[in-house]
C-alpha cells in the first residue's frame, strides 16, 4: 500500500500554527475571560490537539478504519466525561443515610 506525501509547507505551516497557538495559550492565560476562562484555554488546546492528531499522527490521510478508531476514542472520551460530570453535580440531590456527617476511619459496631 502507497502512503501519502505530505509536503515539507504543510508541516511547516502546521508547526507556525502550533507556535502562533502556544503565544494565544500565554497570553490568555494573563487575560480575564471571566466564566469564560475555562472555555478558551479548552477552545485553543482542543485546536491545538486537532491540528497534532489531522497531521503530524496523519490521520487526514489515513483510512477510513483509523478515522472511525479516532472518532470512536473521541466518542468514548466524551462518554467518560459526561459520566464523571454528571456524577458530580448530582452529588447534592440526595439526601445521605448518615444524616450528612463525613464518615472516616473504620466503625467498629459496639462502639
Amino acid at each position: 500500500m502507497a502512503s501519502h506525501v505530505v509536503p515539507v509547507r504543510v508541516y511547516i505551516g502546521v508547526f507556525v500554527a502550533l507556535l502562533a497557538l502556544t503565544f494565544i495559550t500565554v497570553w490568555a492565560a494573563g487575560q480575564d475571560f471571566g466564566a469564560f476562562n475555562t472555555v478558551v484555554a479548552l477552545a485553543i488546546a482542543v485546536t491545538k490537539a486537532t491540528l497534532v492528531v489531522l497531521f503530524f499522527m496523519h490521520v487526514k490521510y489515513g483510512s477510513s478504519l483509523t478515522k472511525l478508531i479516532v472518532v470512536g476514542a473521541v466518542a468514548w472520551l466524551a462518554l467518560m466525561l459526561i459520566g464523571t460530570t454528571s456524577d458530580y453535580w448530582s452529588r447534592g440531590w440526595v439526601a445521605r443515610p448518615d444524616g450528612g456527617r463525613e464518615q472516616s476511619g473504620f466503625h467498629i459496631e459496639g462502639q
